[in-house]
């Protein structure tokens, strides 16, 4: 029986934590016709420089020197989603976005965090549109 419980438990607790999703182009194209929000991490100028996915939230994580506020962040990442709810990530190529998706996963339990894995310069290559900005 003390096994039997073990393996419950050990179970429950691999269930509890989520597993990031990393997806394609054509994955956001359809989680965005979902209504699931993308929120782009970049900067200001990354913004103006490439544009952005339409309809996205503009939430810089970090700033040009590399610095970032976490609580200010989190802040405004709960106006659009909470722990539980699903969100889209995206940044230049889908580094930055990979390791703070782990973070929020892996540290504070957020559910269903997605990672657009190329970032927004793929996006741009394979000919999908983006929206201008001006800041």
């Amino acid at each position: 029986m003390p096994r039997f419980l073990s393996l419950v438990l050990l179970l429950a607790a691999f269930s509890v934590q989520a597993e990031v999703r990393h997806i394609n182009n054509n994955e956001l194209k359809q989680l965005i016709a979902d209504g699931i929000p993308v929120i782009d991490i970049r900067t200001a100028p990354e913004w103006r420089q490439t544009g952005v996915v339409e309809g996205s939230h503009l939430i810089t994580f970090f700033d040009e020197k590399g610095r970032f506020d976490l609580n200010t962040w989190l802040a405004e990442l709960s106006k659009v989603a909470g722990k539980e709810q699903a969100f889209i990530l995206i940044c230049r190529s889908g580094n930055r976005t990979g390791r703070i998706s782990q973070f929020l996963d892996e540290k504070l339990g957020y559910t269903q965090v997605i990672n657009v894995k190329k970032g927004i310069r793929d996006w741009i290559k394979t000919g999908n549109p983006v929206a201008r900005i001006k800041l």
